[in-house]
Formats: structure tokens, C-alpha cells, sequence
């Protein structure tokens, strides 16, 4: 397995938020974690990262272990987080922010791969070519999501964890954001998809876990979710 989190525990003081949480991916997958507000998404996204440092378990990138490793080690190990609240610096112009993501050229990149700079993201990201001179708080939201994936993939991640990133989105900008999720796992990044919206995650991810409490309660694939009824009505409310 290219990602293999195995008995996850992590806290937030006293409260135990994940509570054995085990999920792999394989390299090239997207796949799709579920789940109601509040159960633990989220913070698994961030323990993967190093930004919550886990209790207990692995978090095997590649078969090295990045539990207690600092979010900037992880990140040159090849991870990248698109977080849900976007970080958008609003004074700075979209190539600038663009610029900012850049991995620094110490940094090794994987032998054989095309890495990312400006002109590659405008390429998948035509809207930001045309906004490329416009100021981050200029944006709209969709925009703003757009270059906030496109920020993370300047430092060159094999794995990026994406966190809801069509909430708050209009019809028309949600198809536009998970054509980009496709597009970005077809030049070969494997992609960890936190989201609520079901209906465009069915469309795209591949396999799927849904979590409640803490824990995993369900694992399998695009067939296997539609099929499982009694689980979507109990977990997801759908």
C-alpha cells in the first residue's frame, strides 16, 4: 500500500477523537472519506499531516512511519494538505500565492515525475490563468478552492489530502472542482478526499470509508456504497 494508516489514536486534550482508525490507499487511488460533521475527518486528515501528533498507531508512507514526524518533514516526504478554510493570502495576486506553494529546489522530487510550477497549474487551471494578476479576496469561492489545491500541488505531493473542498459551493463550481480532483489524480497524484457531498464523491473517488465516532464502519467500493442502504441512512442520512 503507497498509504497505510493503521490504529490511528488521536487526542484533543482529554478528548479521544480517533479511536483506532485503520485506512489505506493505493498509489493512484482517490478515495473518499465520509462521514457526518464532528466525527473525526478532519482530524484524521490533520494526524496523517503531523499537525495532530497521534497517540498510538502508524501512518506508513511508502512503508516509512510518519507518526511524530513535524508537518514540514512530512510535506517534503510528499504530502501536501489542502485545508478546508482555503488559506487564501487575500493581499497577495494569484501567481504570488501560487509562488509561495513552490517546493524549494533542495527538496528531492521523484525521478521521471514532471514537477508543478505556474504554467502547469494554469494548464488544469485555466480560470486561475485568467485571474493570474487578481488579488486572493478578488476571488470567488470556487476560485479561491482552485487555487488553494493549486498552491499545494507547487510543492511537487505524490498525496494530498483534500478537506470538503465543495463546501459552500454552487452547483455549477462543485462539477468544476471534482473534474480538477480527476484531472490531478490523472497526471498521478493519489488523493485522500474528505466530503460530505456523496453525490459528486460517487462520480469520482473509487473506493470509500465512512467514519462515525471516531472509528471506521465501513469500507468498500463505488457498488458496494450504493448498494449498502442501511448504512448511508444511519451514517450519512442519505
Amino acid at each position: 500500500m503507497f498509504l497505510d494508516v493503521r490504529d490511528l489514536h488521536s487526542y484533543y486534550g482529554k478528548s479521544h477523537i480517533l479511536q483506532g482508525v485503520d485506512l489505506n490507499l493505493k498509489r493512484g487511488e482517490m478515495v473518499c472519506l465520509l462521514g457526518r460533521n464532528g466525527v473525526g475527518k478532519t482530524t484524521t486528515l490533520k494526524s496523517i499531516m503531523g499537525m495532530v501528533k497521534p497517540a498510538e498507531g502508524q501512518v506508513l508512507l511508502d512503508s516509512k512511519n510518519l507518526a511524530g514526524l513535524l508537518p514540514y518533514q512530512i510535506a517534503r516526504l510528499g504530502v501536501g494538505l489542502v485545508p478546508e478554510d482555503r488559506r487564501i493570502l487575500p493581499s497577495l495576486t494569484v501567481h504570488e500565492n501560487l509562488l509561495i506553494g513552490m517546493k524549494p529546489p533542495a527538496d528531492p522530487v521523484e525521478k521521471g515525475v514532471e514537477t508543478w510550477d505556474p504554467d502547469r497549474a494554469y494548464r488544469i487551471f485555466s480560470r486561475l490563468e485568467q485571474r493570474r494578476h487578481h488579488m486572493g479576496n478578488q476571488l470567488s469561492g470556487g476560485e479561491q478552492q482552485m487555487l488553494s489545491v493549486a498552491r499545494t500541488l507547487m510543492g511537487n505531493p505524490r498525496l494530498i489530502l483534500v478537506d470538503e473542498p465543495t463546501e459552500g459551493l454552487a452547483p455549477l463550481l462543485v462539477r468544476a472542482v471534482m473534474k480538477m480532483l480527476v484531472d490531478i489524480q490523472q497526471s498521478g497524484v493519489t488523493i485522500l478526499l474528505v466530503e460530505q457531498n456523496l453525490k459528486a464523491a460517487l462520480e469520482i473517488a473509487t473506493r470509500f470509508y465512512i467514519m462515525s465516532k471516531g472509528k471506521i464502519v465501513f469500507e468498500g467500493d463505488r457498488k458496494a456504497l450504493e448498494a449498502a442502504t442501511e448504512v448511508r441512512r444511519k451514517y450519512l442520512e442519505v
